[in-house]
């Protein structure tokens, strides 16, 4: 015999939560008509608007984590792990619950209308649903077993699915059968999209590729950040989003997605959706906060009262710290470097923790300038502060080190470079001693420059992509004659750019995203500079308030430029200078080197210990609590006795209804006070169970009163933390 369904009802209480309720984030966003929106994330937790994201619904269904969301005309489905399906109606609030037969996760939902619908999970499993979701079939004939993390079809017939490995497989046939494609990527694909004219998959390690309804083309995105969302309406309007919070797309025939998308958010995104042109939302795993455009991307905003805070956090503590030796490793992403004295440090897991791997001992007091080469970390380099100074090397990943060049440098700049374009080539500007490059990975250096123009360098920078243009950042502290000088020669000669207001060009940076971008900051002056035209020229665009010194744009997005201060002050901006986010607190000590991986990772090198920025968004959601409907239709009213009791923080509430009418259910303290409405709406006949939640009250004599037509029945719970 079918068991009957349960259907649950969820009914307003008035507490409030934070981001750190029941789940740390959220996996997945649909709205089906850009006014009603759903997000989905782990243990149970779904968030759902009414208005587009003024104001959050939150509930809680369990310990299920839900994977996916999808929506199409009034109604709503999530997928999750053990198999679990759950369906809801978008103007409504029953959920009801059914089971994929699996007991796989399940990553990817996506129904074409309001009886079929698909979904992928690990394991190989792919199912097809033909009504609403009740039942599923199996659709992975001819699939191979990994996981499988998206799902999507344009119509009945002709859909993809993305997984491990690069696999990739389109159907033309709803399902009965699959044909394997060549996108040309290997990583593990997180994310697929039908469109009409074609598909386009993505995944770590910023795979992205397009299929244009004849042969498929790997896009070149120039990130190592993973890229997890994909939306839009035709494949010349494709959004995607993924990082530490970037959003690009391809419109104006911009095949790169080199145009970025202004947007708040400093946490990974993993879902983005657009309703039509002008109206998307997206979210992130690390908070609940759900953002916003109605412009089409032009600018994104927070929703739903959500606030965001930033402090830093000390992660290292160190000293004799000076220039910028943060180093990002090549082939895992979350690891990084920096030194402090002698020693080398590393960190695998973003810059939380650090532990301290080798030192080259008495060559030198502490680093100016310190590299791991992408291509062999065995080899690293470094400037080092000695009598004269050094540039140093090492061909064991740091267990010894060689002298390959004494000349002092800087006293408190970065004298050495790595060229991005080509790991092998170094340049080292010393004081007063010409420019300088390795060929060979740093086994030795040549003069190249017989006719340079500065004197104490602080800084050299190659521009991406065309290693013959380098600028160096020039001063002598107290001379009130800093200089940028730009060759576009490969650093043989060289063109007086720039003369800055104050004494010391300390750091210059650039971004792959757009050559005609560069920046220099200013010591002791407190002016930021900007280049548009490739380092041509130079425009004083802002006055910080503090003296500069390190900084670096987003290696993800453009529009995040950080500016240092030779202190603890710091100001950056997520916009693309049209608006500066400074008084950041938590750091000491004066500023040494910058590095921004992510919009939401940024550690700053001080000259003692290092920090990490942390950023905590908060968004005020109304917790709805479960009412269960449970089959029959009862003879009379009764309000039971709450269970367990005493409880903490949870207890369940039985009544029963014999006919419909106004329902109401409020909690009130010893003193009379109501603390919570549970119910206060017409309601059918009917047996009923709702749970209560006492985690935002003290302990103590709490009534619940029970009243609906003539009846009216109140009985004391006990809350015992």
């Amino acid at each position: 015999m079918e068991s009957l369904k349960k259907f649950y009802f969820f009914v307003l209480t008035f507490l409030l939560l934070t981001s750190y309720g029941f789940s740390q984030g959220l996996n997945s966003v649909s709205t089906p008509d850009g006014i009603i929106v759903f997000a989905a994330g782990d243990n149970g937790l779904i968030l759902k608007s009414t208005n587009a994201g003024d104001n959050w619904s939150e509930y809680n269904l369990g310990a299920e984590s839900y994977k996916s969301v999808s929506t199409f005309g009034d109604d709503v489905w999530f997928a999750g792990t053990n198999g679990k399906v759950t369906k809801t109606l978008k103007n409504a609030s029953p959920f009801s619950f059914f089971q994929a037969p699996t007991a796989n996760t399940l990553n990817s939902i996506n129904f074409i209308n309001n009886s079929v619908g698909y979904l992928c999970g690990n394991g190989g499993v792919v199912y097809k649903t033909v009504n609403g979701g009740v039942n599923w079939t199996a659709a992975n004939t001819g699939l191979p077993n990994v996981n499988w993390k998206s799902i999507s079809f344009r119509d009945a017939n002709n859909g993809i699915v993305a997984g491990d490995n690069g696999n990739v497989y389109i159907t033309n046939n709803g399902g009965t059968s699959w044909t394997v494609q060549n996108t040309g990527l290997t990583r593990n694909l997180l994310k697929a999209k039908a469109f009409a004219s074609g598909y386009v998959v993505s995944g770590e390690w910023g795979a992205l590729a397009i299929y244009n309804g004849s042969a498929w083309s790997v896009v070149n995105t120039r990130t190592v950040s993973d890229i997890r969302g994909i939306t839009g309406s035709s494949l010349t309007d494709i959004h995607i989003c993924g990082g530490g919070g970037f959003i690009r797309n391809n419109t104006n025939n911009d095949s790169k997605f080199y145009t970025f998308e202004i947007n708040p958010m400093q946490a990974n995104l993993v879902d983005i959706q657009y309703f039509n042109a002008t109206i998307g939302f997206a979210v992130s795993s690390l908070n609940k906060a759900v953002i916003r455009t109605t412009n089409g991307g032009t600018a994104w905003t927070l929703t739903g009262g959500t606030t965001v805070s930033r402090t830093w956090q000390n992660k290292l503590t160190a000293t004799s710290g000076i220039g910028n030796t943060l180093c990002r490793h090549s082939r895992n992403r979350d690891a990084m470097y920096v030194t402090y004295g002698s020693n080398i440090y590393v960190s695998w897991n973003r810059g939380d923790n650090w532990t301290q791997i080798a030192s080259w001992g008495s060559l030198g007091s502490r680093a100016h300038s310190f590299y791991v080469n992408p291509l062999d970390t065995n080899i690293m380099m470094a400037a080092v502060v000695s009598t004269p100074d050094k540039i140093i090397r090492s061909t064991n990943h740091g267990q010894t080190w060689s002298t390959i060049l004494s000349q002092n440098f800087s006293n408190y700049g970065q004298p050495l470079e790595q060229d991005q374009n080509n790991p092998n080539n170094y340049y080292f500007a010393p004081d007063n001693g010409g420019f300088w490059k390795s060929s060979n990975a740093g086994a030795n250096f040549t003069e190249i420059s017989g006719n340079y123009p500065f004197r104490s360098p602080c800084d050299v920078l190659v521009m991406w992509d065309s290693s013959n243009v380098i600028f160096v950042g020039d001063g002598v502290t107290g001379s009130g004659q800093a200089k940028i000088f730009r060759s576009s020669n490969g650093g043989v000669n060289w063109t007086d750019i720039r003369t800055v207001r104050a004494s010391e060009t300390p750091s210059l940076c650039n971004t792959v995203f757009d050559l005609n971008k560069i920046f220099a900051t200013e010591w002791s002056g407190d002016s930021v500079y900007r280049s548009t035209n490739g380092g041509l020229s130079f425009q004083n665009i802002r006055g910080n308030g503090f003296s500069g010194w390190a900084s670096d744009i987003c290696h993800e997005d453009p529009n995040f430029v950080y500016i240092g201060n030779y202190g603890p002050a710091s100001a950056f901006t997520l916009d693309n200078t049209v608006n500066w986010i400074t008084g950041v607190t938590g750091m000491n000590n004066s500023g040494a080197g910058v590095m921004v991986p992510e919009r939401g990772w940024i550690i700053s090198q001080q000259t003692s210990n290092l920090y990490k920025m942390n950023i905590t968004y908060t968004t005020p959601t109304v917790l709805l609590n479960i009412v269960e409907v449970l089959p029959g239709v009862p003879e009379s009213f009764e309000l039971s006795q709450n269970f367990p009791n005493p409880f903490n923080p949870e207890t369940n509430i039985k009544f029963n209804i014999p006919v419909s009418g106004n329902v109401s259910l409020k909690v009130f303290d010893i003193s009379g006070k109501e603390v919570s409405t549970l119910i206060n709406e017409v309601k059918p006949a009917g047996y009923y169970e709702v749970t209560f939640n006492g985690s935002n009250l003290s302990s103590g004599v709490y009534f619940y009163r029970l009243e609906s037509n003539s009846f009216n029945v109140t009985r004391k719970m006990l809350l015992v933390k």
